[in-house]
């Protein structure tokens, strides 16, 4: 199991997951919103720290290879005849950032840290999600699951330089604190299906 995966302190509960396979089709249609979003959290990354220039080369790369699933994403509509429909964003991704420190160095660790949370809950719901839904949505969720993971382990190899900048040394603490507060978000019910929602209103955790 990648490590970026076993940073996570909470599974997906398995009402989500049901839900998740009924509404396949919205699913599909905020997965879109998902790429076209890690692709701007790389470029923010970008700009936002132009002095680190190895994380910057390998988040353009990243950046380019989101908007590739994007388009992965946006065919994958037409095949399955998705239409697209404008979806309010989940709280999922505001939650996380409210967490983030907002003074220097801290906050771009935290910045990594959170990216790498997300990239290994979206792997990690490829991952349930693949062997359950038909192809060929399933077979794409499985090639994603393993860009996922790629991607969350470089968010955290860069972690380990921000750790070092933010004179903490090692993160470990301060990801299993994130990791808790996703943990959180993620098993709090939710009104609206999102790819990083928690699970249905009326279910909890160990449903």
């Amino acid at each position: 199991m990648p490590v970026s995966i076993e940073a996570l302190l909470v599974p997906t509960p398995v009402a989500w997951l049901e839900a998740a396979c009924e509404q396949w089709q919205e699913l599909l249609i905020d997965h879109g919103y998902c790429e076209k979003k890690a692709a701007s959290t790389a470029l923010a990354l970008i700009f936002a720290y132009p002095e680190c220039t190895e994380q910057c080369l390998a988040l353009a790369r990243l950046a380019r290879e989101e908007l590739r699933h994007f388009e992965q994403v946006t065919r994958m509509m037409q095949r399955l005849e998705v239409p697209f429909t404008r979806l309010r964003p989940g709280r999922y991704a505001a939650g996380l950032r409210a967490a983030l420190r907002t003074h220097e160095p801290q906050r771009r660790l935290d910045l990594l840290l959170a990216g790498a949370l997300i990239e290994a809950r979206s792997c990690e719901r490829f991952r349930l999600l693949a062997p359950r839904l038909q192809a060929p949505l399933g077979e794409f969720y499985g090639d994603l699951a393993r860009a996922e993971a790629r991607h969350g382990e470089l968010y955290l190899e860069f972690a380990r330089a921000a750790a070092l900048a933010a004179g903490a040394g090692d993160y470990s603490v301060r990801l299993a604190e994130l990791a808790a507060i996703e943990g959180q978000l993620i098993c709090t019910a939710d009104e609206q299906l999102r790819f990083h929602s928690g699970p249905p209103r009326g279910s909890d955790c160990s449903a």
